[in-house]
């Protein structure tokens, strides 16, 4: 009946935050992609180790470099397409289903 009133009176001095409606977004890159460039981060620091470990320090510098270059590539072209692309199948399916008997 009359709690929500209670509520609002009890805690004004505290606002609270809802959102604001947006996707997260961390230096420029948005939502999903975030975790993307984590794995892209993470790869070539690992690519990196094992290479220089193997091959020498040369070679794991180009093996970071290249890394980390593909890595921001798909994710700046993957995030021009839009946050939620999807693929959008045009056509008619038939989805076949077996009855159990």
């Amino acid at each position: 009946m009359g709690s929500e009133t209670d509520i609002s009176s009890r805690y004004a001095g505290y606002p609270l935050f809802k959102g604001l409606q947006k996707p997260l977004e961390f230096m420029g890159i948005q939502g999903r992609y975030i975790y993307w460039a984590a794995a892209a981060i993470g790869g070539a620091i690992i690519g990196f180790i094992v290479t220089y470990c193997l091959i020498g320090f040369l070679a794991g510098l180009i093996t970071l470099v290249t890394s980390l270059g593909c890595g921001a590539a798909l994710i700046l072209l993957k995030q021009k397409r839009g946050l939620h692309s999807k693929k959008n199948e045009k056509g008619i399916f038939i989805y076949a289903r077996s009855k159990k008997i």
